[in-house]
């Protein structure tokens, strides 16, 4: 998994270079993409040097359950759900449906997920729509707008 990581974050950091300035701004357009790829590469040699900690330790691993098949696959029909419905829907709806799902499949507990789901996606929103100056979908809140 390191490894996979690490070469995304090389690919990302290789394509970044030829992103053109943007005048009149400081940052251009490759920051964020770099910041990212750096962030992306810093991770996957974390992953690649990590030992695991039970068998470190001397004590027997845990084994893979079918637990972590079906939250891995419910995170990504998440994001297959909001590609394909927040068009429609809408990001400040459709997005803390998924982060809940997500949550919830991760065994965080109710009440967190809640909090997390609704702040996560009014943060993320918050940023791209003042900060960065691109809109997300609006959906069926489009008249409210």
């Amino acid at each position: 998994m390191g490894i996979g990581i690490a070469a995304l974050a090389l690919a990302v950091l290789w394509s970044a270079r030829s992103f053109p300035n943007v005048p009149g701004q400081k940052l251009g357009a490759a920051f964020l993409p770099m910041l990212i790829g750096a962030g992306l590469l810093l991770c996957g040699v974390a992953l690649m040097l990590r030992r695991s900690g039970p068998a470190a330790a001397g004590a027997p691993a845990a084994q893979a359950g079918d637990e972590h098949f079906g939250s891995s696959a419910l995170t990504i029909g998440a994001v297959i759900v909001y590609i394909l419905g927040s068009d429609a829907i809408g990001f400040l709806l459709l997005a803390p449906l998924c982060l809940l799902a997500t949550f919830l499949a991760q065994r965080v507990r109710i009440v967190p997920a809640l909090w997390w789901s609704l702040g996560g996606a009014v943060l993320v929103h918050v940023a791209f729509y003042k900060l960065l100056r691109v809109p997300l979908p609006w959906g069926v809140l489009t008249p409210f707008y």
